[in-house]
């Protein structure tokens, strides 16, 4: 195996996660380079390894799974029987983190809950992913992307106005609720560089997805109204959104008075800005309707390619509207090198999306593909002192 690298050599985390939220944390702790177990169910594995079609060209590895578990190993444990769960605490005993997002109180039953497991190491440093955290009413239930999307607010802002609530297109309460059980990871880490102690991260989805609406959030705040649907329109700022061209469609973002006044001067529309209802973003906030109609007609008059070149040119935000197959083709992308060629053990290829973090001095490591169903079950049995008779006998009783 490649020796980890990285701001993260040398830290060791026990993951219990699984689908996407745990996954997709563990995974931005592997890429700074954590030595991650990755335990998994005999037989079936991760739930996200039976999300296809589709899968890898080649493979029988859904496209799903490959996306959240690179640069980990793959040990399969069944943590429901006694010599499974002492198998576990061997590992935990040896690891700084534990990870995993089972429903509040069911580790427990494993003898793996956080305060079991915090009086014996208490070092660990133990992040809880569900969808409701750990306390309040709501704790127990399961938490699902589309559920939590509808529960957090967020689908009642998305969507045309006169259309139905929308999710967002990708499962951004998982994601989110990943990246803020890294961030609490990685604060725990430094806690306990100070102080020798460990601690529970509890992260609940509900809560990351109210903490994410941002602006809109705040605007309710400050309000007591609920911010209505808006469909492409910003809420706070005209223009602001999606227009219609000669040939397809643009966002157009003016950003600012000083970005509108310019607009108007480059594109020969001086008369917008002796018009009281146009001159601040506040007036145009007020007179939405009739800025967006203006506008509406101004941007069909020439094509997107023709609004792009200009507009950027006069340093006015915009940018066409990309399928995922233009972004990843887009000179931008692929100048950042936003994907990633990972060599599998049989000397095949995997692509994958490389992690956004670009660090100087400790660049994200690219070290294991992801793996196969219980991959290194072997090696990491060798690890802990097993014999090769001893891990037959496992895997022959099912434990692993």
């Amino acid at each position: 195996m490649q020796e980890p690298t990285g701001p993260l050599a040398g830290v060791k985390i026990f993951d219990l996660t699984r689908v996407l939220a745990g996954p997709s944390c563990v995974q931005m702790l592997a890429d700074l380079g954590a030595d991650v177990i990755k335990i998994e169910r005999p037989g079936s594995g991760d739930d996200t390894r039976g999300f296809a079609p589709p899968y890898m060209e080649g493979t029988k590895e859904s496209a799903y799974f490959t996306g959240a578990n690179r640069n980990k190993r793959s040990l399969t444990l069944d943590i429901g029987k006694p010599e499974g769960q002492a198998i576990a605490r061997r590992l935990i005993a040896r690891s700084d983190i534990l990870a995993e997002n089972f429903k509040v109180g069911a580790l427990a039953k494993y003898g793996l809950g956080f305060a079991q497991l915090h009086a014996e190491f208490p070092g660990l440093i133990y992040c809880s992913i569900t969808g409701f955290g750990q306390t309040g009413p709501y704790a127990p239930r399961p938490g699902y992307d589309a559920l939590i999307q509808a529960m957090g607010g967020v689908m009642s802002l998305t969507g045309d106005p006169g259309g139905m609530p929308q999710k967002v297109g990708v499962s951004i309460a998982d994601m989110f609720a990943g990246l803020y059980g890294c961030i609490g990871i990685l604060a725990a880490l430094r806690h306990r560089e100070a102080t020798g102690q460990g601690q529970q991260i509890d992260i609940g989805m509900l809560d990351s997805s109210i903490a994410w609406m941002a602006n809109q959030a705040m605007n309710y705040l400050a309000t007591g109204q609920n911010p209505p649907r808006l469909g492409n329109d910003h809420p706070n700022i005209v223009p602001y959104q999606v227009f219609a061209t000669a040939d397809g469609h643009i966002v157009l973002s003016v950003g600012n008075d000083a970005t509108f006044a310019r607009f108007c001067t480059t594109f020969g529309h001086e008369h917008l800005l002796a018009d009281a209802r146009y001159v601040t973003n506040a007036a145009r906030v007020a007179n939405r309707a009739e800025v967006t109609e203006t506008f509406a007609a101004i941007m069909r008059t020439q094509t997107t390619g023709w609004w792009v070149e200009r507009l950027e040119a006069a340093s006015i935000g915009c940018g066409p509207i990309n399928t995922v197959a233009q972004a990843f083709a887009d000179p931008q992308v692929r100048a950042r090198e936003t994907v990633v060629r990972m060599v599998r053990d049989d000397g095949s290829e995997v692509q994958v999306v490389a992690n956004p973090v670009r660090l100087s001095a400790t660049p994200v490591q690219y070290r294991l593909a992801p793996p196969t169903l219980g991959q290194h079950s072997d090696e990491v049995l060798d690890e802990l002192g097993f014999s090769a008779s001893e891990i037959a006998r496992l895997r022959q009783d099912g434990i692993v």
